[in-house]
């Protein structure tokens, strides 16, 4: 019996051993898949600082010869309604993330009951427009002409708001990660189901939250083509469908030879095509990339607890 536990005792260290090179490997290519992940963000920024000419005779690099502000320039240029657009684009996303999370999760956790009656009903209600869609002319006929939504920011904030998939992933969570038992005891003291869901059931659904959250917010950041159909004011205009139109004006300028001088000299003389172009990008994707580390470990989370029943 000794020697058989001096044995094992040998055998122990050599499996950790094992596993810690193993861990190092992957680690490696983690990093090197990571490395080059971030190696097109990394040209994105260096780009936008690059100096026209230099990118006109080189191309895009890493080691530009010159640099410049040009490119920045052309986008903060517009200044006033830059600011404007950066508010109303928060607004949207903070505010449709928020209410869509809410009307999503309680969506997800009365389909989630076994004892609703309407449960199954709703649920083959919900995969319908996931199979069917109207298309984008009758929605914007019902938009326009039956809701007189035209100019109206609950037009980029309402066609967002609710995701068959987000809705699938809330409620896969409820029904896997949170104890029915806790609902059951909930509803012995004599809590009714509004009780229940708020202070039982959304407090437990933080990590998915987060996941569909983040995904919500960036959807709604990036949305321009609702925005380019129904909004005609500039105070109302979002982030990106400012950028589109700096970057129609800039090909405007440069593909038209009828442009007055004093329009090119507004731009600077030189107008940047390139660098004002990766600068939009930047601008686009700034926040974005600051938000993702906080949301990192929620988003992983809620995708892959909610999805395994333990």
């Amino acid at each position: 019996m000794g020697k058989r536990k001096g044995n094992l005792a040998d055998l122990a260290p050599s499996k950790k051993e094992k596993k810690g090179l193993g861990q190092y490997i992957l680690g490696f290519f983690l990093l090197l898949y990571t490395m080059f992940c971030a190696l097109p963000v990394l040209l994105v920024f260096i780009a936008a600082f690059s100096d026209e000419t230099t990118i006109l005779q080189q191309g895009f690099s890493f080691f530009p010869k010159k640099l410049s502000l040009d490119g920045v320039n052309s986008v903060l240029r517009y200044g006033k309604q830059l600011l404007t657009s950066y508010g109303v684009t928060i607004f949207i996303t903070v505010f449709g993330t928020a209410f869509g999370l809410l009307v999503m999760s309680m969506f997800a956790y009365s389909i989630s009951r076994r004892d609703f009656r309407l449960a199954k009903f709703l649920s083959i209600y919900l995969l319908i427009p996931m199979l069917f869609s109207g298309g984008q002319l009758s929605g914007y006929v019902i938009f326009t002409s039956y809701y007189h939504l035209k100019d109206s920011l609950l037009l980029l904030i309402l066609p967002l708001c609710v995701s068959t998939m987000n809705v699938i992933i809330l409620r896969t969570y409820i029904a896997n990660s949170i104890p029915n038992e806790l609902m059951e005891a909930a509803k012995i003291d004599g809590a009714g189901e509004y009780r229940t869901f708020f202070q039982i059931t959304l407090p437990l659904l933080k990590p998915s939250l987060a996941a569909v959250g983040f995904m919500m917010a960036t959807a709604f950041w990036n949305d321009w083509q609702n925005a380019l159909l129904y909004i005609t004011t500039d105070s109302k205009k979002p982030l990106q469908l400012l950028l589109v139109n700096i970057q129609k004006s800039i090909e405007f300028l440069l593909n038209n030879a009828n442009v007055p001088a004093s329009a090119r000299a507004a731009m600077g003389g030189n107008i940047p095509q390139y660098s004002s172009t990766m600068a939009t990008v930047l601008v686009v994707i700034g926040p974005i990339m600051v938000a993702y580390p906080f949301f990192q470990k929620y988003f992983i989370k809620g995708l892959t607890v909610g999805s395994v029943k333990g």
